[in-house]
């Protein structure tokens, strides 16, 4: 019996051993995003995540209502139209994530890239 315990001992020890004898993984830090170009890159990417999540729900290119409110001009608008609030990257990054009582959060469904990426594209509308 403490030999078996023994034999497990080691070769418990060996593979311990082997995981921690890899090499980490290299660590890569995406360049901030800042220039033009690359915002261009992100509201086109937005664009595709919004045709396929929701244009189901919201017109791009009116400000009438579909099943939620039309989003066009809604920079320019300046508020939301549902509770009159100031329109800003981050107000629509909490919307957008977390959604209320009519609309569904998506932070479960889309990656953070993703929303950022819909927020880039609907400041454009």
């Amino acid at each position: 019996m403490k030999r078996n315990y023994l034999i497990l001992g080691m070769a418990t020890l060996a593979v311990a051993g082997a995981v921690l004898a890899q090499d980490p993984p290299a660590k890569t830090s995406a360049p901030k995003a800042t220039s033009h170009k690359t915002s261009a890159a992100s509201a086109e990417n937005g664009k595709a995540v919004f045709d396929q999540k929701c244009a189901i729900c919201h017109y791009a290119d009116k400000d009438t209502k579909k099943i939620g409110p039309g989003l066009k001009g809604i920079s320019k608008r300046g508020t939301f139209t549902v509770n009159g609030n100031k329109v800003t990257t981050e107000a629509l990054t909490t919307w957008i994530e977390n959604g209320d009582s009519l609309m569904p959060g998506m932070k479960e469904t889309l990656e953070p890239q993703q929303i950022k990426d819909v927020v880039a594209y609907v400041k454009t509308l």
